[in-house]
């Protein structure tokens, strides 16, 4: 080889180590973006606008001399990272300037723009909707520009059975108050829904009518497109007994699916069949490509080049994707899905010879440069973990599987590998899903879809064909859907793992997945299938103990629910709030936090009376914990509402017990025959060595009130309590909290569980005036949040949910921190 040829080859060489470092930099610092957008949702107070702008200004340091004190890559990491900051910092701050000014909560206001989403029908015969307000009418409140107010609502509007809007563009009287909802330690919090769907404000319509003077661009106008293909849709396919299912997965439309379709699915683990994301946009795209390059390959009069080939292919595939996302409702999944779909098809265009993991990070990248509030989404994190799984076991191997083994080895690395993220976003891995996944998934990919998309197509084409096609769709859906009822009604295994153990077990089946060892592969599957036996082995129920006993008061709303804890006993007094089919407290809020706790036993659960606000959801408690006994002030009412066949003991308000052997509880209730309201079984419990004392009166009025401080004063206390704190009786309502309740009682602390700007108005003003002339102290959970109230060193120390909460919630001006009690 000459001299000439050796240089060249170096300088060959040269330029692509040159280029490799240059692109493991861009990778380094897309990622360290990603980092910087996702972190800033873990701090509690947004950072000035100022000093934002001011770390997206080190962008400019790479210009500058002293980039050459550092490696390239540390430029790239910290440019990346501090960017990622300011632009997710910058959007947020962006969107909390939308605000509803406080004078405006309760207010009859009149707004014009445009229906933003599908409407659909909710509870009490409404029709729940997203509205993107183009103006703001005529309140002195209203600033001379509008800018700042509220662009996006969401809305109800009652007393609508038919479930239709006057039209797409629309002037509206509507009543509103700022973004709001329950705040507990755990479970779904209504408050970061709404931040991250970008509705500053909700509320319920008086008035509606057709508004042609809105300007419509192109948002509107897609909005409006995508209401008439929906419409279409459920036209066409009106008669069809699948009909949810074929708008959920054709067009997105999950309006009709009703409560027995996500029971089904939840159970099955198979919600996101209906939710349009990778598996449906990597269908579309996989069809699209296989048609295309057949057609150019078929059609061309020439031999085209293999690169042209393939242009023409992502081309077409990136096009067929756009508009099945554009048909699906262009939602975040959707969008998301369609940014990973483009990112791969664009690197096995270009057949880069570099590891697939940077796809990857590049679309993690786009996703939170276009979307920079997508860390707030559960379906963000399962969706890149579940790539990474399949990328972990799949990307490596030297030989391919085939299409069972593969099958096999995807579902379960992917069910074990999500199961830590599905425990950290308070949700549980069914293990009905895994068998579920591994027949509905090629049943979706392979029949249902093609299935769909092309006969919507001939439908479309042929109109005179929906009576033929309909038909075949719901048996290609009734085979599917049999099949999940079917699984969701067999009595699976509960696995029940710490952290550690499910951390451990996902670890551990990767690592099955991607070894090619066989001894190693045949001892990890003893050992996974060991694991679960014994954790599904029957177990006496144990709760972790407490050092020093303490009692939360969770937010449910318009409701009651607390917890007492002393040692490993556990006593919890009423349930909260549930509307069959529509809300349950015991499911958003009781469950998950119980979770966190680790605690698997309730010793006592206290019912105070019937009301669905404070006896919601008892069935699924029972379901989910090992219940030692009911005490409450209606057993009847109660046994009524617990299922056929229930077995568990209810017991009458009559009793005098300890917990934990710190905590004495005692049980009253008025005699005679009362009902409802007045029929609620009063809780006193007291510490002694610290002489702090609670009492959870439920829902008495002032006549049952008087005869408590009958029965009070006929006692003989060891001692007056050092510190006394009390639930408002009704939650504050007008007809308790009497005068001699107030005086008698001369509480410390009143606590007041009411929802916020709830229609019944509680706490009622007159009795709050009448807390605070008795100097009490008060707190409302609609402003605070849940409370704990724990016992230090014989002193009571109560902590707000509210002062842990992120600065969408808690930041200055908003609802939270603008609450007061009247």
């Amino acid at each position: 080889m000459s001299e000439s040829s050796l240089n060249g080859l170096g300088r060959s060489g040269c330029r692509g180590s040159a280029g490799f470092s240059a692109d493991l930099s861009t990778v380094l610092g897309i990622f360290a973006f990603s980092c910087g957008v996702i972190l800033l949702y873990r701090l509690a107070v947004l950072p000035p606008s100022v000093w934002l702008l001011g770390a997206a200004l080190l962008a400019l340091l790479w210009f500058s001399p002293i980039r050459r004190l550092l490696p390239e890559p540390v430029w790239f990491i910290t440019i990346g990272f501090a960017t990622g900051i300011a632009w997710a910092g910058l959007w947020a701050h962006e969107r909390l300037e939308q605000q509803l000014p406080a004078g405006f909560e309760g207010e009859a206001v009149q707004v014009s723009g445009y229906v933003c989403d599908l409407p659909v029908a909710g509870s009490f015969n409404s029709i729940r909707f997203s509205f993107c307000v183009t103006h703001w009418y005529g309140n002195s409140l209203i600033p001379k520009t509008d800018n700042w107010l509220p662009k996006k609502l969401r809305l109800a509007w009652y007393g609508q059975p038919e479930g239709v809007l006057p039209d797409h563009r629309l002037r509206l009287e509507v009543v509103l108050k700022r973004p709001h909802g329950t705040l507990n330690a755990a479970g779904f919090r209504y408050e970061d829904w709404l931040f991250r769907k970008g509705y500053r404000a909700t509320g319920s319509v008086r008035s509606a009518i057709p508004d042609p003077s809105v300007f419509c661009a192109p948002v509107c106008q897609y909005h409006r497109i995508h209401a008439r293909l929906a419409n279409w849709v459920d036209e066409q396919f009106a008669d069809a007994r699948h009909h949810p299912l074929i708008a959920s997965l054709l067009i997105g439309n999950r309006g009709h699916l009703s409560s027995k379709h996500w029971d089904v699915f939840k159970a099955t683990g198979t919600i996101h069949l209906v939710a349009i994301s990778g598996l449906h946009l990597g269908l579309v795209a996989l069809g699209a490509g296989f048609v295309a390059r057949r057609l150019v390959l078929a059609v061309s009069s020439y031999r085209m080049s293999e690169r042209s080939v393939r242009l023409i292919v992502l081309l077409v595939m990136l096009l067929c994707c756009l508009f099945y996302a554009l048909a699906a409702g262009f939602t975040v999944p959707t969008r998301r899905a369609l940014i990973m779909v483009a990112v791969g098809s664009w690197f096995l265009l270009k057949a880069r010879q570099m590891p697939v993991w940077r796809s990857l990070v590049v679309a993690l990248g786009l996703v939170l440069l276009l979307d920079p509030f997508a860390p707030l989404d559960q379906g963000f994190w399962l969706s890149f973990g579940a790539v990474s799984v399949l990328l972990c076991v799949f990307a490596g191997r030297l030989g391919g599987a085939g299409w069972l083994t593969g099958l096999v080895l995807a579902q379960s690395a992917v069910f074990a590998g999500l199961w830590p993220i599905l425990e950290l976003v308070g949700q549980g891995q069914p293990v009905a899903g895994l068998l579920a996944n591994i027949f509905a998934i090629p049943w979706v990919s392979l029949i249902v879809m093609p299935a769909l998309i092309v006969g919507a197509l001939l439908v479309a084409v042929v109109p005179a064909l929906s009576g033929v096609i309909g038909p075949l769709l719901d048996a290609v859906l009734g085979w599917m859907w049999g099949f999940l009822e079917w699984v969701a009604s067999m009595s699976w295994p509960s696995l029940n793992g710490s952290m550690a153990e499910i951390v451990g077990l996902a670890v551990l089946v990767l690592l099955i997945a991607t070894v090619p060892i066989r001894g190693f592969r045949i001892a990890g599957v003893v050992l996974v299938l060991a694991w679960a036996a014994v954790a599904n082995l029957p177990s006496d129920a144990e709760n972790p103990a407490v050092a020093e006993p303490e009692v939360r008061v969770w937010d449910v709303g318009q409701g009651l629910s607390a917890l007492f804890r002393a040692g490993d006993e556990v006593l919890l007094y009423d349930t909260g709030p549930e509307v069959k089919g529509v809300f349950s407290s015991a499911e958003s809020v009781l469950l998950p936090n119980l979770r966190a706790l680790g605690i698997s036993r309730i010793d006592a659960l206290v019912i105070s009376h019937a009301d669905s606000d404070h006896s919601g959801g008892i069935d699924l408690l029972l379901e989910e914990f090992d219940v030692g006994r009911i005490l409450t002030g209606e057993p009847g009412a109660i046994r009524k509402k617990l299922e056929q066949g229930r077995k568990v003991s209810i017991q009458g308000c009559t009793d005098e017990v300890m917990l934990g052997d710190e905590l004495s509880l005692t049980f009253w209730q008025a005699k005679g025959h009362f009902e409802g309201n007045d029929a609620s079984c009063v809780l006193t419990v007291r510490h002694k060595q610290s002489a702090v004392e609670w009492i959870f009166p439920g829902d008495i009025s002032a006549r049952i009130e008087s005869r408590y401080l009958e029965e009070l004063g006929s006692r003989q206390p060891a001692s007056k309590p050092r510190e006394r704190v009390v639930i408002a009786p009704h939650h504050g309502s007008k007809t308790s909290s009497s005068e001699a309740w107030v005086g008698e009682l001369s509480p410390d602390l009143v606590i007041y569980t009411a929802g916020y700007r709830h229609r019944y108005g509680h706490p009622h003003e007159d009795v709050t005036k009448r807390y605070q002339r008795a100097g009490v102290e008060a707190l409302n959970t609609a402003c605070s949040g849940g409370l704990v109230m724990k016992l230090v060193a014989g002193s009571l120390k109560i902590r707000e949910a509210r002062h842990d909460a992120p600065f969408w919630i808690s930041g200055p001006g908003l609802a939270r921190a603008q609450c007061k009690i009247p």
